[in-house]
């Protein structure tokens, strides 16, 4: 989960509606006891009421398996759903009374250096986290500890900088701004719609803490290419000495390219990347909540970053910026990778791509629509409509998706490339062949209802904004 949304109280003094028949023994009784809607009850209710309530008033959510925007996972197994009811009530900071579920976050760590090519995966550091949000909060404040030990000597007035691509996901313009960081974001050029080595190193410096390179763009699903970001960095250092170390956001792509792309070099296999994030509720399978953060050894994490907090009678390190959570998706993530096993992320992951391929594919044959990417990095691919398509645009194709179900986020693109305007489409274990057909067959039969449009519909300029999801 990468983003919180704040939200305002409300006077409202509506009470909720309540069914006659959600008064067990009492019809009458049911509706004359209806709860208000942003005040506390001044009684309980039953148990079968207060559920009945708040089940219908979901039901006007979207149904996540329709829902080609979010990477996060909406199906696991039974067996899964069943360990995660018996661990929610598990703190996952309580690690000396839960001691088998710590080793269990112990052995993920262990997984993911093994994974990851670390060169010594008993020297690697890391741990869960709630996402990869905060997996990158951690890593940047890593970045920035490191910066000011190696640049003692710079003046006070040195201000330190990331460097990355405009296309990041909104979590790393957070770090900057919470931890004071000047944002150094590359634009978008032409073709060019993330990061590479030339733009990365036109805005490095002495003051740069790192530069945050993307395995996997949220934006159209494409690999930052993270060995040619090293090795000019690595020709930049020989150059002026300065060191800038890479961090490798693989929210999505560090659980894909392991598996479908072995001879990709993008990990601890370089030197100069000395630490990695991912998302275990997204490609990693589990179900929303939980992130990994590791770092190549203990020298890329500095000592003082880490607490070692007495709690409960037990010394424990931590490094974290939240406390208590459920070790519930922790236990799910050590779940999947006992269930499948390389060859079954490999399956797995195949499957996904080869439907996002499929899909992107059946999108160019049809004249109205221009591919940006086709799914054959992450499982995912952006379209934009041809350039003679002038009755409608992606926003009223999301729109008119969404009245049968789908999802199907539209938005720009960022600086410097805003004239462009896409759908993106996720493709996530679950989405099925078959739902592929129905999600084609609905937009086969809406392109002649669109054609007889004047032209695209009006549309709020928030709506075209850069999804951050």
């Amino acid at each position: 989960m990468r983003d919180m949304a704040l939200h305002k109280g409300s006077g409202s003094p509506r009470a909720i509606a309540v069914n006659p028949f959600f008064g067990e023994a009492d019809p009458v009784s049911g509706r004359t006891t209806a709860p208000p809607k942003h005040q506390l009850p001044d009684g309980p209710m039953t148990p079968h009421a207060a559920y009945q309530l708040v089940h219908d008033e979901l039901m006007l959510d979207g149904n996540s398996r329709l829902n080609l925007a979010t990477f996060v996972t909406t199906w696991m197994e039974p067996q899964a759903d069943i360990l995660m009811a018996e661990c929610r009530d598990k703190n996952m900071i309580d690690k000396d009374e839960y001691p088998r579920t710590a080793e269990l976050e112990r052995r993920c760590v262990a997984i993911l250096g093994d994974l990851w090519n670390a060169p010594d995966p008993d020297a690697v550091v890391g741990c869960s986290t709630t996402g990869s949000s905060e997996a990158c909060m951690l890593a940047g404040m890593a970045l920035k500890r490191r910066w000011s030990k190696r640049t003692k000597g710079y003046p006070a007035t040195a201000r330190p900088n990331l460097v990355m691509g405009a296309n990041v996901q909104v979590c790393w313009e957070k770090f900057c701004t919470f931890w004071e960081v000047e944002a150094r974001l590359a634009p978008m050029s032409g073709d060019r719609l993330h990061l590479d080595a030339d733009s990365a190193l036109a805005l490095c410096d002495e003051n740069t803490i790192g530069v945050v390179a993307v395995l996997g763009s949220t934006f159209d699903g494409s690999y930052e290419p993270v060995a040619e970001i090293c090795a000019a960095l690595d020709a930049y250092e020989e150059r002026t000495g300065h060191h800038i170390p890479v961090h490798v956001d693989g929210a999505s792509g560090g659980m894909v390219a392991p598996f479908l792309d072995e001879d990709l070099v993008w990990d601890f296999r370089l030197p100069r990347v000395t630490s990695i994030n991912t998302s275990g509720h997204k490609y990693g399978l589990v179900y929303p909540g939980v992130g990994w953060a590791l770092w190549r050894d203990a020298d890329a994490l500095p000592e003082e970053l880490v607490f070692r907090v007495n709690y409960l009678g037990g010394d424990m390190p931590t490094f974290a910026l939240n406390f208590s959570r459920p070790g519930a998706q922790v236990v799910a993530q050590y779940y999947t990778f006992l269930r499948l096993g390389k060859d079954g992320y490999r399956a797995v992951q195949q499957t996904s791509r080869d439907v996002a391929v499929s899909v992107a594919d059946r999108f160019a044959a049809l004249d109205e629509f221009r591919l940006i990417t086709r799914g054959d990095e992450l499982p995912v691919f952006a379209v934009t409509t041809a350039p003679d398509v002038t009755a409608f645009d992606v926003f009223d194709v999301s729109r008119r998706l969404r009245e049968h179900g789908w999802l199907v986020p539209a938005y720009t693109y960022p600086a410097d490339r805003q004239d462009l305007a896409v759908l993106r489409v996720v493709c996530r274990n679950g989405f099925s062949e078959d739902l592929a057909d129905l999600l084609m067959n609905d937009l086969t039969r809406l392109l002649p209802e669109l054609h007889r449009q004047p032209g695209p519909l009006n549309r709020p300029e928030s709506v075209a904004t850069a999804f951050h999801h």
